[in-house]
Formats: structure tokens, sequence, C-alpha cells
């Protein structure tokens, strides 16, 4: 009873909550008035609550940590890189990646894999060359909170033109929305995050930026986002649902891993 109610009074569920509310509230009033000028609230809505909340369970974790530490990260650094880490690894993807998106096949989706993974790190590593906040959970928090603005922009991108290309029809915007957020924590925030703790603990632990186990993590993050985005391009319900539900899986089992050797660390 007692984990319940703390549950329930986390920060982080309070915001989820929220934000849904607010979320059903907006997508009904839109589906009864039609009113067009409703539109933008919807997709803010759908596209940020969950990377949001997601966010702040991290933010939680980190200020847990690091207090330990007496090196707390802000809350404006989590927001940077969530506002600011997204929309550079939005535009930088959508600009390098246009012409491999002309073209889709399975060697192509991995070139997508690997530029959007490294798009995500571009803000991320500006933090890390600062060098001010060094602990694993920092790296995490980072991470998430790059992948997760990511995640929120494409998914508002993903939402208009799917409103778009079906002339206003609510009902499939209503499933982009909350498909693409509710599998978000498991996809673009698991990858960064996974890469960015790993490159701050292999920081921490042997003074070296770059070593054998941050570019096999890299590498990791790409394949596992590479097949997130073949499952998805499969015309067969049983074979996308199926891997989504294994790729999420294994992201996001690796990433809770990564949050407990955070835990651990400092111990």
């Amino acid at each position: 009873m007692h984990l319940s109610l703390r549950f329930i009074k986390s920060e982080w569920f309070r915001l989820f909550a929220g934000g849904a509310l607010l979320f059903f509230a907006a997508e009904q009033a839109l589906k009864f008035t039609g009113n067009p000028n409703l539109v933008p609230t919807v997709l803010l809505l759908g596209a940020f609550v969950v990377p949001v909340a997601f966010v702040a369970f991290f933010y939680g974790q980190e200020r847990a940590v690091d207090k330990l530490l007496h090196v707390e990260a802000p809350l404006s650094i989590a927001a940077a890189c969530f506002l600011v880490g997204g929309v550079i690894g939005v535009m930088t993807a959508g600009f390098v990646e246009y012409a491999t998106l002309t073209k889709l096949t399975i060697s192509s989706l991995f070139v997508v894999a690997l530029i959007e993974e490294s798009a995500k790190l571009i803000f991320p590593i500006a933090i890390y060359i600062r060098a001010r906040y060094r602990s694993e959970a920092d790296g995490l928090l980072f991470g998430v909170a790059s992948g997760m603005g990511f995640a929120a922009l494409e998914t508002m991108g993903y939402g208009l033109v799917a409103l778009i290309e079906s002339q206003g029809n609510v009902g499939v915007l209503e499933e982009i929305l909350l498909i693409r957020g509710l599998l978000s924590p498991v996809g673009h925030a698991a990858w960064t995050g996974l890469i960015c703790a790993t490159l701050w603990r292999q920081r921490e632990r042997t003074g070296k930026s770059f070593n054998p186990s941050v570019i096999w993590i890299f590498i990791l993050a790409v394949v596992l986002h590479a097949l997130w985005d073949i499952a998805g391009f499969s015309q067969q319900a049983f074979i996308s649902y199926p891997g989504y539900v294994i790729i999420g899986g294994i992201s996001l089992i690796l990433l809770i891993r990564k949050l407990r050797e955070a835990r651990r660390s400092i111990v």
C-alpha cells in the first residue's frame, strides 16, 4: 500500500496522468467540434506526454544518485537535452538521411539507424566534453532526454503527415500518437540512453572517452534501431508486433540494467 501511494505521488506519474487527461480532453473536443485549431494541441500533448514523464522519472533517479556525489545536474540541463538535443537530432537526421529515405531497403534502414543514433548524440556529447557532470547517472539522463526529445518531435511529424494523408481522420491521428507515444521509451530513449550511460561510465572507470565498450554498445543500438524499423515496415502484423515486443523488451531490459549499474556505482 505504501509503495503504491509513493508511486501515485511521484512527480513523473503525476505529469503522465495530468498530461494524459489533457490529451483525452483535447482529443474529445477535436472530435466533437471538428475545430482544426485544436489539432496542434492534440499533436503536442499526444507526442510529448509520455516522453516528458519518462524523462522526469530518470531525472528523479539521477537526483537520488548525484545527491550522494554532491554534483547534481540541474533540471535546465535535462530540459536542454530534451528540447535542443531533440531539435538538433531531428534536423540533422532529416537533412543527412533525405536521400536515403527515397529508396527504402533493408540496407538503407541500417543507414538511417546509424544516422539517427549519431544525430541524437550531438548535444549530449557537447555536455560530455564540458566534463562537469561525470556520473553514469548523468549520462543516462542526458541520453534518455535527447532520445525522448527526438522521439516526441518525430511523432509530431508522423502524426501531422498521417492527418493530412487521411484527409483529417482523427482516428488515424490517435493511433499514430498512442502507438508511437507508448513505445517511445523502449525505442529512441533506450538506445541513446544506453550509449550515453556507457560513454560516461567508461570515462569514470578508465579515464578514456572511447573504447571498445562504447563502440560495441553504439553498434548494438544501431542494430536494435534498424531491426525496429524493419519490423515497422513489414506489412505482416504477425511479424511487426512480435518484433516490437522482442526488440523493445531487449532495449528496456538493457536500459534498466544501466540504471541499476548507475545506482551501484556509488555504493
